[in-house]
């Protein structure tokens, strides 16, 4: 088995742990509201994870990170339980800004369309 395919799979594992842990088990009322955690990176040696997180509400980003941050030894404990691996990963959490910014590109594109269609003063649709 190629030694990628088997830290994909740890690192997708990672993702869904670490995401159930989190809304199963943290009773942090910092951590609440709409966020999500896109993707998880384990190092080939299983001693790191980068744990991307996307939050939709801007003035909750900084403090989601920072409860985050200060339960990560929980969380990391919890992630050793319920994973059989040799080692239970350093996590480190990171702002995932992807969402955003491809709902930004969608509003900038249907803003563009709008303009154009209405150019000539009549839609496309009309024949």
């Amino acid at each position: 088995m190629n030694s990628y395919q088997r830290i994909d799979r740890i690192s997708e594992e990672v993702r869904r742990e670490v995401d159930a842990i989190i809304r199963e088990e943290l009773g942090d009322p910092r951590i609440s509201g709409t966020f999500s955690i896109t993707r998880a990176e384990v190092t080939g040696d299983l001693r790191y994870a980068k744990i991307y997180v996307s939050v939709l509400e801007d003035d909750r980003r900084d403090d989601l990170l920072d409860a985050l941050k200060s339960a990560k030894g929980f969380i990391r404990r919890a992630l050793g339980k319920r994973m059989i691996i040799r080692y239970s990963p350093e996590l480190i959490f990171i702002s995932d800004k992807n969402i955003e910014y491809g709902v930004h590109i969608a509003k900038v594109l249907a803003e563009t369309v709008k303009p154009e269609e209405n150019a000539d003063g009549n839609d496309e649709t009309e024949s």
